[in-house]
């Protein structure tokens, strides 16, 4: 349409882009939360001494109420996180395939590139790799780096960010969970959701189902 600014316009200040991992530098029908969430479930199990239903109710029950299993298994439980970590990500990703195509996008944003995930960084790097996109990304977090606290927590991001000199007003956040944008959003991000189907909100600003092509559209 003639006079329609092009979508690079609203991220031209862009000097940040933090992407989300999980579903979000890799498509939905991997299903590897389908492996997580099992592990979940056994450690839930083994370290309450639960039969599988009443940990499978807490594990989705933590995760609604604050943020993450995990999240909730420390503020209800004084669970260790790392051993946990350790476990839950112990999972296959010999059915990823590298993205050419995704990486070539990504190397080609201005600025720092950085992912930022709920889930460990030793796990986000074995997923990068998995999908050729070890080589280009600047900065890789977990929710070590945020002292635990997940997103959807403001403080977490805050967090991360001081640590990674992020200014959140010259950044933009890619999530699949659309809960996990309102803190940026608050912050003054430029939002995108990344999913197959759009959940409009107050704090999305963008929804894609292609990333790839997504981003392509920025240069």
């Amino acid at each position: 349409m003639p006079g329609r600014p092009s979508p690079a316009a609203a991220f031209a200040h862009v000097e940040t882009w933090v992407f989300d991992l999980d579903n979000t530098l890799y498509p939905p029908a991997a299903r590897l939360f389908d492996q997580i969430e099992t592990r979940m479930t056994a450690y839930v199990m083994q370290s309450l001494g639960v039969p599988r239903e009443e940990a499978d109710r807490l594990r989705a029950d933590y995760w609604r109420l604050y943020g993450t299993t995990l999240a909730g298994l420390m503020h209800e439980h004084g669970l260790d996180p790392v051993p946990y970590l350790e476990d839950v990500h112990d999972i296959a990703l010999d059915h990823l395939a590298p993205d050419p195509v995704l990486a070539a996008a990504i190397a080609a944003l201005p600025g720092r590139r950085v992912v930022y995930t709920n889930g460990s960084a030793p796990y986000a790097a074995r997923v990068l790799d998995a999908r050729g996109l070890a080589g280009v990304f600047d900065a890789v977090f977990g929710v070590e780096h945020a002292g635990f606290r997940p997103k959807p927590e403001r403080q977490a991001f805050e967090t991360v960010f001081a640590s990674a000199g992020i200014d959140a007003a010259r950044s933009a956040m890619f999530e699949d969970d659309p809960r996990n944008l309102a803190a940026p959003h608050a912050m003054g991000m430029r939002t995108v959701h990344v999913a197959p189907t759009p959940e409009p909100a107050p704090h999305i600003h963008h929804h894609t189902d292609d990333l790839a092509g997504f981003l392509a559209r920025l240069r």
